[in-house]
């Protein structure tokens, strides 16, 4: 979030949380040093890597088990568990997984991090931003998302459908922006299948058809259009209230001088490597590494089962997993002053957007891998960062992450084509 955002919204410098915490506040500290960011990021980005090649290897020797993807859509309509099976695949959509598998990863780690950390334990880091409303935000979501497979799901008959796009966008949102309760629970899911669902399935023929682009640019910019008008509408409903911000408590640490930098690269490599593992899972307002890992580890043992499965079943999971991780890095080491004093950069945009979309556009090339990693990277954390600073109260900046996810990738991909 920028600066006007924060000062219409008297909320700090979050992508999601409303509220400051007091060791927030207290770890306030320089600009991240260039050389510990890049470490540690780029460390992520080889361990990544390694799982990766592992999977492209292992690939050959997959024993197939259980259904590919082909057909997976269809089955939805007469087979309850399939139906299930799309559901739970749903909420690994955006990061271009569509695994069930990925997805029991993914609540695993992230429902670890919310026990573990009710007690304490640090290392677990936060999650939902500290907000201690994720149960809140994954119920909304979850919620939504079930609307949404509920009301279009009879489309699906005629093959894939973006039934998956209220998961990550109004519906957790709304909860982060007026709290807890079953009133904002059930509100923002019933607006965020309304809006989302139906504007991607417009923008898909409207848009992403004639333009030649993929449907992700169709999804995200409704995703975008959605919340518009989910939160115009939040603005008029009574029983919604914005939160109260606590009140930004000054710095109990003194910042460190230039002296200690060299003491400061292992802290910085530490940070930038959670920082990447975070990205993951940002997009559905988790921001935690276990979440993250999870993820991560779920979808890789699905594509060993089957690589016929994950992502589409293009057998690209390994590609995808390597451009996300490096399109992160790129972005946490360029962007790294944004983090600075408890701020935040849109740093997991090209994430679920530019970079796997490129992959699949080029056929796992290198050019799709790399090309998309970099140039999402530059362009979509500074445009996510430009249209929220022009937000005004009780709208929250995921409408400027997913702008910039939508212009991003429509720039991205052509240019990537004039790539030798």
């Amino acid at each position: 979030m920028t600066h006007s955002f924060a000062a219409d919204n008297a909320l700090p410098q979050s992508q999601h949380s409303p509220e400051p915490t007091p060791e927030r506040s207290a770890e306030r500290r320089p600009e991240r040093s260039a050389a510990g960011t890049a470490l540690g990021a780029f460390g992520m980005v080889a361990l990544i890597g390694v799982i990766a090649l592992l999977l492209h290897m292992l690939a050959e020797h997959s024993p197939r088990v259980g259904p590919g993807y082909a057909g997976w859509a269809q089955e939805t309509i007469g087979s309850p568990l399939a139906a299930v099976r799309w559901f739970l695949g749903d909420m690994t959509e955006p990061l271009f997984y569509k695994s069930d598998l990925g997805a029991v990863g993914l609540l695993t780690g992230a429902a670890l991090a919310w026990c573990v950390g009710r007690r304490g334990v640090k290392w677990v880091g936060t999650l939902s931003y500290d907000s201690g409303l994720w149960p809140w935000v994954l119920a909304s979501a979850s919620m939504s998302l079930l609307l949404s497979n509920l009301v279009f799901g009879w489309v699906l008959d005629d093959g894939w459908q973006p039934t998956f796009v209220p998961f990550v966008c109004v519906a957790p949102a709304m909860v982060l922006l007026y709290g807890a309760g079953w009133r904002t629970c059930i509100t923002g899911a019933i607006l965020g299948a309304a809006t989302t669902t139906p504007l991607a399935l417009l923008f898909i023929p409207t848009v992403s058809a004639p333009l030649a682009l993929p449907a992700v640019v169709a999804s995200v910019l409704a995703m975008s259009v959605g919340s518009v008008i989910s939160f115009l509408i939040a603005r008029r409903l009574p029983w919604l209230v914005l939160r109260e911000a606590r009140e930004v408590r000054p710095a109990t640490q003194a910042e460190l001088p230039p002296s200690s930098l060299n003491r400061r690269v292992p802290a910085d490599a530490v940070w930038a490597a959670r920082r990447v593992l975070k990205d993951f899972t940002e997009t559905h307002f988790f921001a935690n590494e276990l979440a993250g890992a999870g993820v991560i580890l779920a979808v890789a043992a699905a594509f060993v089962l089957n690589p016929g499965l994950p992502s589409y079943g293009t057998g690209l999971l390994p590609h995808i997993l390597f451009a996300q991780a490096l399109t992160s890095a790129i972005g946490v080491t360029l962007w790294r002053g944004w983090y600075r004093e408890g701020g935040w950069a849109a740093t997991y945009a090209s994430v679920v957007s530019v970079a796997p979309a490129a992959v699949l556009a080029y056929g796992g090339s290198w050019q799709g891998m790399v090309g998309g990693a970099v140039i999402g990277a530059i362009l979509a954390p500074p445009i996510a960062k430009a249209i929220s600073a022009r937000l005004p109260t009780g709208f929250h900046p995921v409408i400027g992450n997913t702008a910039a996810m939508a212009i991003s990738t429509a720039v991205a991909l052509p240019l990537i084509g004039l790539l030798p």
